[in-house]
């Protein structure tokens, strides 16, 4: 009998997992699940719980627990999609030799992968990780996951909640003491009683680990990328995202409604932070690389492109598989669309459009590369 070939997720740095019935993966798990069959993934789709501001080797080291987990329970053979963040964990995990804070056999987990899927993960650094490496940075951190939690619970955030983040992120200098303190206990004022002490006992867990954010930089990813070695035999594939740049374009259709605009505004802010890249600091590519970028975006885009977090040339390792006009969180599901069943919402809205229609074309890409480099598939 075949192996079963399971696929694991991994989550970035907004990467709650699955706090309750906050789903951070819940849209791509779905279809994956759906579609994965078709394509030889007739096993387990898995969100991996990580620390979410924990060191890449603390992170690569949970998902290497959790891949172990697969080969003792259900076995066969693995394949892992990292979003943002968490595609650096997949990396480490199996660059060869690696040493990792866990009880779990490295090599015999890394050796079970066959393919991976990088989306939106910075590869070469961003500018975000100056922003987040303070004390107000991280509380931003802290706010912005929150309200994505809030936002998939509620549909939206409060108007005066989002007006006031914009602010913070527009202008990133120390606001008058107390008042992301008391943003941050606002919005955690209208979850339920139980469901405050899930989240209060979530962020206590992050702790002092707080390390992530310093080694996403660009020049802590330089190091590395030198240090970190593709395993031979392992299929490297990449989702490279890029949205709209701010201005009247961009404004116009993330719609004008004081909501809209305030979650823009948001959405500007961050924009302005992740464009910090030289233009001569811009990633290698080869040709074969070149291509898909030109093709969905009319040429090749500088350093200063990006989705909201990300600079989108940062994305590229390995194969392209599919490059799309969308904002960070819009690939995972996290986009405008609330009359769907389960409903899309979106509190991050940069204007670039992404629909469901795009979401399942990139989504069914990348099942179709994941099952191609199954040990099955290959062997027809």
């Amino acid at each position: 009998m075949a192996p079963r070939h399971h696929v694991l997720l991994v989550p970035g740095f907004f990467g709650f997992a699955n706090l309750g019935d906050f789903t951070y993966f819940g849209h791509v798990r779905d279809l994956l699940a759906e579609i994965g069959p078709a394509h030889g993934l007739d096993g387990e789709i898995r969100v991996v719980r990580t620390a979410p501001t924990a060191t890449l080797r603390k992170r690569a080291a949970l998902l290497a627990e959790d891949v172990a987990r697969v080969l003792d329970g259900p076995g066969g053979e693995v394949s892992v999609v990292g979003h943002s963040s968490g595609g650096l964990d997949v990396r480490l995990l199996l660059s060869p030799e690696v040493s990792l804070p866990t009880d779990a056999d490295v090599e015999r987990c890394a050796r079970a992968v066959r393919s991976v899927v990088t989306v939106s993960a910075p590869h070469y650094g961003t500018p975000v990780a100056h922003f987040f490496n303070n004390l107000l940075g991280q509380q931003v951190l802290k706010i912005l996951s929150l309200a994505t939690m809030y936002t998939l619970r509620a549909g939206r955030l409060p108007a005066g909640a989002a007006l006031r983040l914009a602010a913070f992120l527009r202008r990133p200098a120390a606001p008058p003491g107390g008042v992301v303190e008391q943003l941050f206990s606002e919005l955690l004022a209208d979850f339920s009683g139980e469901r405050r002490r899930e989240i209060e006992d979530f962020f206590a867990s992050l702790g002092d680990d707080q390390d992530l954010v310093t080694q996403i930089g660009p020049a802590a990813m330089d190091v590395f990328n030198a240090t970190t070695e593709d395993r031979p035999g392992v299929r490297y594939g990449c989702v490279i995202t890029r949205a709209r740049p701010p201005g009247l374009r961009s404004v116009l259709a993330a719609g004008l409604g004081p909501y809209a605009q305030a979650t823009h505004a948001m959405y500007v802010g961050l924009y302005r932070i992740a464009s910090g890249t030289p233009l001569d600091r811009e990633p290698p590519l080869s040709i074969v690389q070149a291509r898909p970028l030109r093709l969905a975006y009319g040429r090749i885009p500088d350093a200063r492109a990006n989705d909201g977090m990300v600079p989108t040339r940062s994305q590229v390792w390995g194969d392209v598989i599919r490059a799309v006009w969308a904002d960070h969180l819009d690939v995972i599901g996290h986009f405008g669309q609330p009359r769907h069943v389960p409903p899309h919402f979106d509190w991050l809205a940069s204007g670039t459009g992404f629909t469901r229609g795009q979401f399942e074309e990139t989504w069914r890409a990348v099942a179709a590369y994941l099952g191609g480099g199954s040990r099955r598939v290959r062997g027809r």
